[in-house]
């Protein structure tokens, strides 16, 4: 679907072409959990205006040449797994305005996302961010409350229902500093592999002995500057070995540079570089970057292919504006691979590095760069 402006709709309950993959498909086997991916947290509805100049200057009233709107928060996150063709069950609270329904709608219809365990709050709205794009920068302006009683034993911010958090392969959460989540221990109890990242600490304390769901986690992946104040150390790569002493894997992201992991089972360690692109919002990279290290993971690709399939989904997301909505999915990757290698620009060797995707990717693309989606609220139903 198109709107008069050019811009693409997509439909909820229409996989798009070409993104019917599954990575997992030669590891699966009877009696394994229902779900890949588990993760739960705060839903927001991201409203992002791109095409600003220059930044609101007070007093006046500023035009943007685009918008669109999604699901964000903990969804980013959830979108950019579900996108990669990992079965992801979600738990949050949605509120029962019409944000939450249209949140909710374009998870569970047009992502697929399971959300048994989410629930609908009455009187409670929904939180929002309002993000603008402009500068190769982003500002963001954001509201809410957190969800109301009852709350889940640890005191998580989003309530499960339906029993507790399902059996999954894996679970994604973000670390706070002296807070300990219940449903990670629980969920790790059932058998899942813990995959975390973590944000700013705003205490300034940068103790990892601050993170006491740490010691339950697989992989942790924090950026270069959250890596080396937590580890005391000068350099992201020293940091990542410092990590490997306390969790199996640590992985580092550098930002224009790449990543690099240290694997503490093995002794293996693994680099590998950015690809570049023109950046236009890195909203949700991050986000992006995990759901790729997770999907190798689980896959049981090596260690640098890992990196690599992260690395390049982060890539492919800056190329668009938002959070959810630049996560990309299969198309998108199989479309960049046929493109790259008709350009006389690029480096065999560097190519080389990518080879590994030549057996995974769908036969049926969309042409790249493509412009994803772009859902705004009253389009919903049609007909």
């Amino acid at each position: 679907m198109t709107t008069r402006d050019g811009e693409h709709q997509h439909i909820p309950g229409v996989p798009p072409l070409g993104e019917r993959v599954d990575p997992l498909g030669a590891v699966r086997a009877p009696g394994d959990p229902e779900w890949d991916v588990f993760l739960t947290g705060t839903v927001f509805l991201d409203i992002i205006f791109t095409g600003l100049d220059s930044a609101p200057v007070r007093g006046t009233e500023s035009w943007a040449r685009g918008m669109g709107s999604s699901p964000g928060g903990v969804a980013n996150m959830a979108t950019a797994l579900a996108r990669l063709g990992l079965r992801t069950s979600l738990a949050a609270a949605f509120g029962d305005d019409h944000y939450g329904e249209y949140c909710w709608d374009a998870l569970e219809q047009g992502e697929g996302i399971d959300l048994s365990r989410s629930r609908t709050i009455p009187g409670w709205h929904s939180p929002v961010t309002v993000s603008m794009a402009y500068e190769d920068e982003r500002t963001m302006v954001s509201h809410g409350h957190e969800a109301p009683p009852p709350a889940p034993p640890g005191g998580d911010p989003a309530p499960l229902a339906g029993g507790g958090p399902p059996r999954a392969r894996a679970a994604v959460a973000s670390l706070a500093p002296g807070r300990r989540q219940r449903w990670i221990a629980d969920t790790a109890a059932h058998g899942a592999r813990i995959f975390a990242d973590t944000g700013w600490d705003d205490t300034g304390r940068w103790e990892l002995a601050a993170l006491p769901d740490l010691e339950l986690c697989e992989a942790f992946l924090p950026n270069a500057q959250e890596a080396m104040r937590y580890t005391r150390t000068a350099c992201p790569r020293a940091a990542a070995r410092a990590l490997a002493e306390k969790v199996p894997l640590a992985v580092v992201t550098l930002g224009a540079e790449g990543a690099c992991a240290v694997d503490a089972a093995t002794g293996e360690t693994a680099e590998v570089p950015a690809i570049e692109v023109e950046a236009l919002d890195p909203t949700g990279a991050g986000d992006v970057f995990v759901a790729g290290f997770v999907t190798g993971t689980l896959a049981g690709w090596p260690l640098a292919d890992r990196l690599a399939f992260a690395g390049l989904t982060a890539a492919l997301s800056v190329q668009e504006f938002g959070g959810s909505l630049s996560a990309p999915g299969w198309s998108e990757v199989a479309a960049w691979w046929q493109y790259v290698q008709g350009c006389s620009d690029q480096d065999p060797e560097g190519l080389a590095r990518y080879a590994f995707l030549g057996g995974l990717l769908p036969e049926t693309w969309h042409p790249w760069p493509r412009a994803r989606a772009v859902p705004t609220i009253g389009f919903g139903r049609c007909g």
